[in-house]
């Protein structure tokens, strides 16, 4: 078994045993693991017992603390790393016999080349925006990443934020709609 399945596994577990009041906190903490997230912990509340509306509501609330905090983190990185640069580029653009650019340092380069994964991102970030980048990010990986890749390119963290939170609604919303579905239909 995957870590990840095993993981699931073991949430499940333990929403099963513990009393029904702490069981929504279980499902919410389930949400903060990547690959989990807000429509993972939702079917692991409804697999252990916990009414389906409230086991959703517990993954968005956990799935969207999480993205927040790796947003408001990515932010502050990022902010330091411009602020540096900006120092950096400054002290040796006045300093004589410094070179002003990498590119212009013996051995320098100007850029280090891109990531297919980062360039293939970039390229649907362009096509989408920060819209289109939520709603379809996770398909292909976790909000938490997809929520740091936005804001470390530029994209402003209220965007994202707002974004992000949509799109953790309405997957968590559909994942449920459609658990429920099922087990209903096979429970008849």
């Amino acid at each position: 078994m995957n870590p990840v399945a095993d993981l699931v596994v073991r949430f499940q577990e333990l929403v099963a045993q513990v009393p029904e009041l702490i069981q929504p906190l279980i499902v919410a903490v389930a949400a903060l693991v990547p690959f989990i997230e807000g429509e993972g912990a939702a079917s692991i509340g409804i697999v252990g017992g916990i009414h389906p509306a409230w086991a959703a509501l517990a993954g968005i609330i956990g799935n969207f603390a999480i993205v927040t905090l790796v947003v408001l983190i990515t932010s502050r990185v990022r902010e330091g790393a411009k602020a540096r640069s900006a120092q950096r580029q400054a002290v040796a653009v006045g300093a004589p016999g410094v070179p002003a650019t990498a590119a212009d340092a013996p051995g320098g380069s100007a850029a280090e080349p891109e990531s297919k994964g980062r360039q293939r991102f970039r390229m649907w970030v362009n096509r989408f925006g920060v819209p289109g980048a939520s709603l379809l990010g996770p398909l292909a990986i976790p909000t938490h990443f997809t929520a740091a890749m936005l804001v470390g390119m530029g994209a402003k963290r209220g965007w994202v934020l707002l974004w992000q939170g949509i799109a953790i609604v309405l997957w968590t919303v559909a994942l449920t709609l459609l658990i429920t579905g099922v087990t209903t239909f096979v429970l008849r």
